[in-house]
Protein backbone atom coordinates (compact mmCIF):
# COMPACT_ATOMS: atom_id res chain seq x y z
CA UNK A 1 0.00 0.00 0.00
CA UNK A 2 2.82 2.38 0.89
CA UNK A 3 4.46 1.75 -2.49
CA UNK A 4 1.20 2.39 -4.37
CA UNK A 5 0.69 5.68 -2.55
CA UNK A 6 4.28 6.71 -3.22
CA UNK A 7 3.98 5.98 -6.95
CA UNK A 8 0.71 7.86 -7.12
CA UNK A 9 2.28 10.88 -5.42
CA UNK A 10 5.14 10.82 -7.89
CA UNK A 11 2.84 10.76 -10.90
CA UNK A 12 0.77 13.76 -9.77
CA UNK A 13 3.65 16.26 -10.14
CA UNK A 14 4.40 14.83 -13.57
CA UNK A 15 0.83 15.43 -14.72
CA UNK A 16 0.89 18.86 -13.10
CA UNK A 17 4.14 19.76 -14.86
CA UNK A 18 2.69 18.63 -18.20
CA UNK A 19 -0.44 20.70 -17.68
CA UNK A 20 1.66 23.68 -16.64
CA UNK A 21 3.79 23.45 -19.77
CA UNK A 22 0.67 23.29 -21.94
CA UNK A 23 -0.84 26.30 -20.16
CA UNK A 24 2.38 28.23 -20.65
CA UNK A 25 2.00 27.91 -24.41
CA UNK A 26 -1.39 29.61 -24.17
CA UNK A 27 -0.03 33.08 -23.43
CA UNK A 28 -2.14 35.63 -21.60
CA UNK A 29 -2.18 38.95 -23.44
CA UNK A 30 -4.08 41.69 -21.55
CA UNK A 31 -3.98 43.96 -24.60
CA UNK A 32 -6.46 41.67 -26.39
CA UNK A 33 -8.99 41.96 -23.57
CA UNK A 34 -10.26 45.50 -23.91
CA UNK A 35 -13.12 45.91 -21.47
CA UNK A 36 -15.56 47.30 -20.56
CA UNK A 37 -17.32 47.04 -23.90
CA UNK A 38 -20.03 49.50 -22.82
CA UNK A 39 -19.63 53.12 -21.86
CA UNK A 40 -17.04 55.66 -22.90
CA UNK A 41 -13.51 54.22 -23.11
CA UNK A 42 -10.41 55.62 -21.49
CA UNK A 43 -8.26 57.10 -24.25
CA UNK A 44 -4.60 58.07 -24.10
CA UNK A 45 -2.72 60.16 -26.63
CA UNK A 46 1.04 60.05 -26.07
CA UNK A 47 2.55 63.13 -27.69
CA UNK A 48 6.27 62.65 -28.21
CA UNK A 49 7.94 66.02 -27.95
CA UNK A 50 11.31 67.60 -28.43
CA UNK A 51 12.68 69.22 -25.29
CA UNK A 52 11.92 72.74 -26.46
CA UNK A 53 14.57 74.41 -24.33
CA UNK A 54 17.18 72.57 -26.39
CA UNK A 55 15.89 73.81 -29.76
CA UNK A 56 17.87 76.38 -31.74
CA UNK A 57 17.59 80.05 -30.83
CA UNK A 58 15.40 80.55 -33.90
CA UNK A 59 12.58 78.70 -32.13
CA UNK A 60 9.63 80.98 -31.44
CA UNK A 61 7.00 79.97 -28.84
CA UNK A 62 4.27 81.43 -31.05
CA UNK A 63 5.04 78.71 -33.60
CA UNK A 64 3.32 76.27 -31.23
CA UNK A 65 -0.09 77.92 -31.65
CA UNK A 66 -1.22 75.61 -34.48
CA UNK A 67 -0.16 72.57 -32.45
CA UNK A 68 -2.03 73.89 -29.41
CA UNK A 69 -5.16 74.35 -31.52
CA UNK A 70 -5.04 70.73 -32.69
CA UNK A 71 -4.47 69.37 -29.19
CA UNK A 72 -7.24 71.57 -27.83
CA UNK A 73 -9.64 70.23 -30.45
CA UNK A 74 -9.03 66.72 -29.16
CA UNK A 75 -10.31 67.96 -25.76
CA UNK A 76 -8.29 65.97 -23.22
CA UNK A 77 -9.69 65.92 -19.70
CA UNK A 78 -6.31 65.14 -18.11
CA UNK A 79 -2.89 66.47 -19.11
CA UNK A 80 0.13 64.53 -17.89
CA UNK A 81 3.68 65.86 -18.04
CA UNK A 82 7.21 64.49 -17.78
CA UNK A 83 7.95 65.91 -14.38
CA UNK A 84 8.49 64.59 -10.87
CA UNK A 85 5.80 65.27 -8.30
CA UNK A 86 6.41 67.49 -5.31
CA UNK A 87 6.05 64.61 -2.82
CA UNK A 88 8.54 62.45 -4.75
CA UNK A 89 11.12 65.24 -4.86
CA UNK A 90 10.59 65.89 -1.14
CA UNK A 91 11.15 62.20 -0.41
CA UNK A 92 14.25 61.96 -2.58
CA UNK A 93 15.78 64.99 -0.88
CA UNK A 94 15.75 62.96 2.34
CA UNK A 95 18.25 60.53 0.79
CA UNK A 96 21.06 62.70 -0.62
CA UNK A 97 23.58 59.85 -0.71
CA UNK A 98 21.26 57.74 -2.87
CA UNK A 99 19.97 60.49 -5.16
CA UNK A 100 23.00 62.74 -5.44
CA UNK A 101 22.72 64.43 -8.82
CA UNK A 102 19.17 63.24 -9.45
CA UNK A 103 17.42 65.86 -7.34
CA UNK A 104 19.67 68.59 -8.72
CA UNK A 105 18.71 67.62 -12.26
CA UNK A 106 15.05 66.63 -11.95
CA UNK A 107 13.85 68.54 -8.86
CA UNK A 108 15.04 71.96 -9.89
CA UNK A 109 12.11 73.78 -8.29
CA UNK A 110 12.96 74.63 -4.69
CA UNK A 111 9.69 75.09 -2.78
CA UNK A 112 11.36 76.86 0.15
CA UNK A 113 10.36 80.41 -1.01
CA UNK A 114 6.74 79.27 -1.20
CA UNK A 115 7.07 77.57 2.16
CA UNK A 116 8.28 80.86 3.63
CA UNK A 117 5.34 82.71 2.07
CA UNK A 118 2.63 80.18 3.02
CA UNK A 119 4.06 78.57 6.15
CA UNK A 120 3.45 75.12 4.65
CA UNK A 121 5.92 72.41 3.73
CA UNK A 122 5.34 69.96 0.87
CA UNK A 123 3.19 67.42 2.81
CA UNK A 124 1.04 70.11 4.41
CA UNK A 125 0.60 72.03 1.16
CA UNK A 126 -0.28 68.80 -0.70
CA UNK A 127 -2.93 67.96 1.88
CA UNK A 128 -4.39 71.46 1.59
CA UNK A 129 -4.44 71.23 -2.23
CA UNK A 130 -6.37 67.96 -2.06
CA UNK A 131 -8.80 69.45 0.43
CA UNK A 132 -9.46 72.55 -1.68
CA UNK A 133 -9.87 70.71 -4.98
CA UNK A 134 -12.30 68.25 -3.42
CA UNK A 135 -14.77 71.09 -2.93
CA UNK A 136 -13.52 73.48 -5.61
CA UNK A 137 -16.24 75.84 -6.85
CA UNK A 138 -17.28 76.05 -10.49
CA UNK A 139 -16.40 79.75 -10.53
CA UNK A 140 -13.57 80.37 -8.05
CA UNK A 141 -12.65 83.91 -7.12
CA UNK A 142 -9.27 85.41 -8.07
CA UNK A 143 -8.33 85.20 -4.40
CA UNK A 144 -9.02 81.46 -4.40
CA UNK A 145 -6.93 80.97 -7.53
CA UNK A 146 -4.00 82.93 -6.10
CA UNK A 147 -4.21 80.86 -2.93
CA UNK A 148 -4.22 77.60 -4.90
CA UNK A 149 -1.28 78.80 -7.00
CA UNK A 150 0.68 79.52 -3.83
CA UNK A 151 -0.15 76.07 -2.47
CA UNK A 152 0.96 74.38 -5.69
CA UNK A 153 4.30 76.20 -5.42
CA UNK A 154 4.68 75.17 -1.78
CA UNK A 155 3.70 71.60 -2.68
CA UNK A 156 6.36 71.33 -5.37
CA UNK A 157 3.95 71.52 -8.32
CA UNK A 158 4.97 74.78 -10.06
CA UNK A 159 3.49 73.93 -13.48
CA UNK A 160 0.06 73.49 -11.89
CA UNK A 161 0.63 76.83 -10.15
CA UNK A 162 1.16 78.31 -13.62
CA UNK A 163 -2.16 76.83 -14.75
CA UNK A 164 -3.90 78.76 -11.99
CA UNK A 165 -1.90 81.87 -12.80
CA UNK A 166 -2.89 81.73 -16.48
CA UNK A 167 -6.54 81.28 -15.56
CA UNK A 168 -6.50 84.58 -13.71
CA UNK A 169 -7.39 87.80 -15.55
CA UNK A 170 -4.17 89.73 -16.13
CA UNK A 171 -5.22 92.43 -13.69
CA UNK A 172 -5.52 89.78 -10.96
CA UNK A 173 -2.03 88.33 -11.52
CA UNK A 174 -0.54 90.02 -8.50
CA UNK A 175 0.70 89.34 -5.01
CA UNK A 176 -1.68 88.27 -2.27
CA UNK A 177 -3.31 85.19 -0.76
CA UNK A 178 0.02 83.47 -0.15
CA UNK A 179 1.84 84.83 -3.20
CA UNK A 180 4.50 87.41 -2.43
CA UNK A 181 6.34 89.55 -4.98
CA UNK A 182 9.11 86.98 -5.36
CA UNK A 183 6.67 84.18 -6.22
CA UNK A 184 4.80 86.45 -8.63
CA UNK A 185 8.06 87.15 -10.47
CA UNK A 186 8.80 83.42 -10.60
CA UNK A 187 5.39 82.71 -12.15
CA UNK A 188 5.67 85.56 -14.63
CA UNK A 189 9.12 84.46 -15.76
CA UNK A 190 8.41 80.68 -15.66
CA UNK A 191 11.45 80.06 -13.45
CA UNK A 192 10.70 76.39 -12.82
CA UNK A 193 10.19 73.07 -14.54
CA UNK A 194 11.93 73.11 -17.92
CA UNK A 195 12.05 76.89 -17.87
CA UNK A 196 10.34 79.58 -19.95
CA UNK A 197 11.05 77.63 -23.17
CA UNK A 198 9.96 74.24 -21.86
CA UNK A 199 7.17 72.04 -23.18
CA UNK A 200 5.60 72.06 -19.70
CA UNK A 201 5.33 75.86 -19.58
CA UNK A 202 4.69 76.48 -23.29
CA UNK A 203 2.43 73.52 -24.11
CA UNK A 204 1.01 71.78 -21.06
CA UNK A 205 0.13 74.70 -18.79
CA UNK A 206 -1.38 77.00 -21.48
CA UNK A 207 -3.38 74.09 -22.90
CA UNK A 208 -4.66 73.09 -19.46
CA UNK A 209 -5.67 76.67 -18.71
CA UNK A 210 -7.42 77.09 -22.07
CA UNK A 211 -9.38 73.85 -21.53
CA UNK A 212 -10.49 74.87 -18.04
CA UNK A 213 -8.33 72.40 -16.11
CA UNK A 214 -7.19 73.17 -12.60
CA UNK A 215 -3.84 71.37 -12.77
CA UNK A 216 -1.53 69.11 -14.73
CA UNK A 217 -0.36 65.72 -13.49
CA UNK A 218 3.37 64.99 -13.10
CA UNK A 219 4.17 61.37 -13.95
CA UNK A 220 7.95 61.01 -14.15
CA UNK A 221 9.74 58.79 -11.64
CA UNK A 222 13.40 58.45 -10.75
CA UNK A 223 13.02 56.79 -7.35
CA UNK A 224 13.85 53.33 -8.72
CA UNK A 225 15.62 54.01 -12.01
CA UNK A 226 18.26 56.34 -10.60
CA UNK A 227 20.08 54.12 -8.14
CA UNK A 228 23.83 54.29 -7.50
CA UNK A 229 25.82 52.10 -9.88
CA UNK A 230 28.91 50.32 -8.65
CA UNK A 231 31.98 50.28 -10.85
CA UNK A 232 31.03 53.52 -12.59
CA UNK A 233 34.46 53.79 -14.17
CA UNK A 234 33.96 53.47 -17.88
CA UNK A 235 30.14 53.65 -17.80
CA UNK A 236 29.84 56.88 -19.77
CA UNK A 237 32.61 55.89 -22.16
CA UNK A 238 30.90 52.57 -22.91
CA UNK A 239 27.54 54.25 -23.57
CA UNK A 240 29.07 56.89 -25.83
CA UNK A 241 30.79 54.16 -27.81
CA UNK A 242 27.49 52.28 -28.24
CA UNK A 243 25.85 55.45 -29.56
CA UNK A 244 28.38 55.54 -32.39
CA UNK A 245 26.13 53.59 -34.74
CA UNK A 246 24.50 54.34 -38.12
CA UNK A 247 20.97 54.50 -36.70
CA UNK A 248 22.00 57.11 -34.14
CA UNK A 249 23.73 59.20 -36.81
CA UNK A 250 20.60 59.00 -38.98
CA UNK A 251 18.35 59.98 -36.10
CA UNK A 252 20.54 62.93 -35.16
CA UNK A 253 20.70 64.18 -38.74
CA UNK A 254 16.91 63.97 -39.16
CA UNK A 255 16.30 65.74 -35.85
CA UNK A 256 18.70 68.57 -36.67
CA UNK A 257 17.04 69.05 -40.05
CA UNK A 258 13.56 69.15 -38.52
CA UNK A 259 14.46 71.52 -35.69
CA UNK A 260 16.53 73.96 -37.76
CA UNK A 261 14.80 77.32 -38.15
CA UNK A 262 11.69 76.20 -36.26
CA UNK A 263 10.15 79.65 -36.19
CA UNK A 264 6.81 79.09 -37.96
CA UNK A 265 3.69 77.04 -37.08
CA UNK A 266 4.03 74.78 -40.12
CA UNK A 267 7.59 73.91 -39.13
CA UNK A 268 6.53 73.07 -35.58
CA UNK A 269 3.77 70.81 -36.87
CA UNK A 270 6.20 69.11 -39.25
CA UNK A 271 8.53 68.42 -36.33
CA UNK A 272 5.78 66.95 -34.15
CA UNK A 273 4.31 64.88 -36.96
CA UNK A 274 7.74 63.39 -37.66
CA UNK A 275 8.53 62.64 -34.00
CA UNK A 276 5.20 60.87 -33.54
CA UNK A 277 5.18 58.56 -36.55
CA UNK A 278 5.92 54.82 -36.11
CA UNK A 279 9.20 54.99 -38.02
CA UNK A 280 10.54 57.49 -35.45
CA UNK A 281 9.68 55.13 -32.59
CA UNK A 282 11.55 52.30 -34.30
CA UNK A 283 14.57 54.49 -34.99
CA UNK A 284 14.73 55.48 -31.31
CA UNK A 285 15.04 51.82 -30.37
CA UNK A 286 17.60 50.95 -33.04
CA UNK A 287 19.79 53.98 -32.33
CA UNK A 288 19.71 53.76 -28.55
CA UNK A 289 18.28 50.92 -26.50
CA UNK A 290 18.71 48.17 -29.06
CA UNK A 291 22.32 49.19 -29.52
CA UNK A 292 22.85 49.22 -25.76
CA UNK A 293 21.70 45.64 -25.37
CA UNK A 294 24.68 44.56 -27.47
CA UNK A 295 27.15 46.93 -25.80
CA UNK A 296 30.29 44.77 -25.29
CA UNK A 297 31.85 46.01 -22.02
CA UNK A 298 32.66 43.25 -19.47
CA UNK A 299 30.44 45.04 -16.94
CA UNK A 300 27.55 45.02 -19.48
CA UNK A 301 26.92 48.70 -18.88
CA UNK A 302 24.49 48.87 -21.78
CA UNK A 303 22.17 46.36 -20.17
CA UNK A 304 22.26 48.34 -16.92
CA UNK A 305 21.29 51.44 -18.88
CA UNK A 306 18.35 49.67 -20.54
CA UNK A 307 17.18 48.32 -17.18
CA UNK A 308 16.99 51.83 -15.72
CA UNK A 309 15.12 53.02 -18.81
CA UNK A 310 12.54 50.23 -18.62
CA UNK A 311 11.99 50.71 -14.89
CA UNK A 312 11.44 54.43 -15.36
CA UNK A 313 8.93 53.94 -18.18
CA UNK A 314 7.02 51.29 -16.26
CA UNK A 315 6.68 53.71 -13.35
CA UNK A 316 5.55 56.44 -15.74
CA UNK A 317 2.89 54.15 -17.21
CA UNK A 318 1.68 53.28 -13.73
CA UNK A 319 1.41 56.96 -12.78
CA UNK A 320 -0.56 57.70 -15.95
CA UNK A 321 -2.94 54.84 -15.15
CA UNK A 322 -3.33 56.17 -11.61
CA UNK A 323 -4.20 59.62 -12.95
CA UNK A 324 -6.98 58.09 -15.07
CA UNK A 325 -8.18 55.64 -12.44
CA UNK A 326 -10.61 57.99 -10.71
CA UNK A 327 -11.98 59.35 -14.00
CA UNK A 328 -13.40 56.46 -16.06
CA UNK A 329 -14.15 57.37 -19.64
CA UNK A 330 -11.61 60.18 -19.75
CA UNK A 331 -9.15 61.36 -22.35
CA UNK A 332 -5.55 61.81 -21.21
CA UNK A 333 -2.89 63.70 -23.12
CA UNK A 334 0.64 62.67 -22.15
CA UNK A 335 3.36 65.15 -23.16
CA UNK A 336 6.71 63.40 -22.92
CA UNK A 337 10.14 63.32 -24.54
CA UNK A 338 9.74 61.41 -27.78
CA UNK A 339 12.15 58.62 -26.78
CA UNK A 340 9.55 57.52 -24.22
CA UNK A 341 6.63 57.44 -26.65
CA UNK A 342 6.87 53.86 -27.97
CA UNK A 343 7.50 52.40 -24.53
CA UNK A 344 4.61 54.19 -22.86
CA UNK A 345 2.20 53.26 -25.65
CA UNK A 346 3.27 49.61 -25.45
CA UNK A 347 2.99 49.42 -21.66
CA UNK A 348 -0.31 51.32 -21.48
CA UNK A 349 -1.78 49.19 -24.25
CA UNK A 350 -1.42 46.16 -21.98
CA UNK A 351 -4.07 47.63 -19.68
CA UNK A 352 -7.65 46.47 -20.11
CA UNK A 353 -9.32 49.85 -19.76
CA UNK A 354 -6.89 51.95 -21.82
CA UNK A 355 -7.07 52.57 -25.54
CA UNK A 356 -4.16 54.23 -27.35
CA UNK A 357 -5.06 57.04 -29.73
CA UNK A 358 -2.59 57.46 -32.60
CA UNK A 359 -1.10 60.94 -32.67
CA UNK A 360 -1.00 61.17 -36.47
CA UNK A 361 -4.69 61.88 -37.15
CA UNK A 362 -4.87 64.41 -34.29
CA UNK A 363 -1.92 66.33 -35.71
CA UNK A 364 -3.20 66.40 -39.30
Amino acid sequence: MFKRITLLCLTIPLFAASASAQAATESFDPSTLKVPTKGKPNEVLVLGTAHLAQLPATFQPASLNALLDKLSSWKPKIIVIESLSGPECATMRQYPARYDGTTQRYCRWDPSPARAATGLDVPAATAEIDKLLENWPAAPTPSQRRRLAALFLAGGEPVSALVQWLRLPEAERRAGDGLDDKLVAILDQRQFGRGPRGEDTLLAAPLAAALGHERVIPMDDHSISDVPLTQLDGYGKALNKAWENPAFAKRQKEYESLSAGIDKPEKALTLYRALNQPSSVKLVYESDFGAMLDEPSPQQFGRLYVATWERRNLRMASNIREAMGNHPGSRALVIVGYSHKGYLEAYLNQMHDVRIVPAGPVLE
